[in-house]
Formats: structure tokens, sequence, C-alpha cells
């Protein structure tokens, strides 16, 4: 059973294409993939969202969503306001571990970061994670204040022992200053965990062919792919 929770510093990071792009260099290797996205806010009801965007760019693969709600705010919010039953921690681990029996690997993807509220009592994504004993991803933006976020995050997932998979660029700008390309150094030792990918800006935009062809070289080893970190740190010195 191989789960990997997918989450992040913020929303509007580079979450889904992220999730996509580790699908497809899972997908290219033979391994049969479920995407499983616990809640789902700011979509009708007949609205292509976050699971049938990962489908869409990395090719074919289990989907499924807990709850969807209306409203763009965080799920506890969304769901009370809609009047709609809550998403539990339970029920993300159980389903999780279902896909898990008939899948090499599951990708769970948060709503916005890690910490962001599932109900009325305070339960999080973190908290399915520990039930999982699942490893969390953690998707940062390039730029000023990622330090400072992802610093956070990983404090406190260590004081709720969870195990760091990496840090992940969700958005790598085409010309990135000095913020970006000083970040790329500072990343790993602020978190306490590798820099394992870098999602090149507009990356969500290409037709999907192309995703597939180019997505495993923007991940690590560790996520399926070839990418190199300190080949790319050269890349771009500060």
């Amino acid at each position: 059973m191989s789960v990997l929770v997918v989450s992040g510093t913020g929303t509007e990071i580079g979450k889904t294409v992220v999730t996509a792009a580790i699908a497809a260099a899972a997908l290219a290797a033979g391994r049969s993939v479920a995407v499983l996205k616990p809640a789902q806010t700011g979509v009708a009801p007949d609205e292509a969202a976050d699971v049938a965007e990962a489908a869409r760019l990395a090719g074919p693969l289990t989907g499924l969503e807990l709850a969807r709600y209306p409203e763009p705010l965080a799920p506890d919010t969304a769901a009370r306001r809609a009047g709609m039953p809550y998403v539990s921690p339970e029920e993300v681990a159980e389903a999780a571990g279902k896909l898990a029996a008939e899948h090499d690997l599951v990708l769970v993807e948060g709503a916005g970061g890690l910490f962001v509220r599932f109900d009325g009592a305070g339960h999080t994504l973190a908290d399915a994670a520990r039930l999982l004993d699942a490893p969390v991803l953690v998707v940062v933006p390039a730029g000023l204040g990622t330090l400072n976020s992802a610093f956070l995050t990983s404090e406190a997932m260590a004081s709720r022992g969870l195990a760091h998979a990496g840090v992940v660029i969700g958005s790598w700008p085409d010309a990135p200053g000095l913020a970006e390309r000083c970040n790329l150094a500072d990343l790993p030792s602020v978190s306490r965990a590798p820099l394992v990918g870098a999602v090149p800006a507009g990356a969500g935009g290409l037709d999907p062919a192309g995703f597939r062809a180019a997505a495993p070289g923007w991940l690590a080893p560790e996520l399926g792919g070839t990418w190199d970190a300190r080949e790319f740190l050269a890349s771009w010195p500060a």
C-alpha cells in the first residue's frame, strides 16, 4: 500500500498540477494510480474540478471526491454554510485505504494548507495523514514569504509526528528573481526536508501529451521522476 498526502502552505500554489505530475510519472512507469480529494470547494455539482483536472493532465486514473461544497471557502465553513455534512479524517482514511488496496499509488490532495479545518471540531488533513500513517508532500510557492510558511508547516507536522516527504515548488517562474533563486537553497534547511521538485509556471496549460512527457523531469526520483535538485540549483545561482 502506498499513500501520499499532497498538501501545501496555502491555496492556489499548484497542488493539483503537482498531483497530476506525480500521477503522470507513476502511470508512465506502469503503476495504477488513484487521486482522492476529501473536500472540493467552490465548484458547482456538474463542474469539472481538481480530480478531473488531474486525470485530464495525467491520464487514466481513478478519481474520487468525498464532498463538494458550492462556496470557495475552507471546507468546514463551506459545509456549515451549505447545510451539508462535514468530512471526517476517518472517512478520508477509510476511502484512501480502500483505494490503496486496489492501486499502486494513492494521492490524497488537500484543500488549501495542511491545517485547513474539515469540521467544527478542528479536524484537518493532518489528522487523516496520521490515521493513514502516510507521508505528507508540501507544495510551496517560489517567492517571498515561502520560507516562513514552509517552516511553520514543517514545525507543525513534526509536532504531530507526521513524516515529511519533501518540498515541491508548485510554480517555478521562467525568469526567477533574486528571492526565488535564494529560496531554492534555503527551503531544504528551513523545512528540514529535501527539495524534491519544481514544476514550471504554466505547466497546467500544456496539452496532456506534452504534460505527461515532461512531468518526470519536474520531479525527483523519490516521486518517480528524474529531476536533480543540485543540477537545478546550479542552473539558477543566487
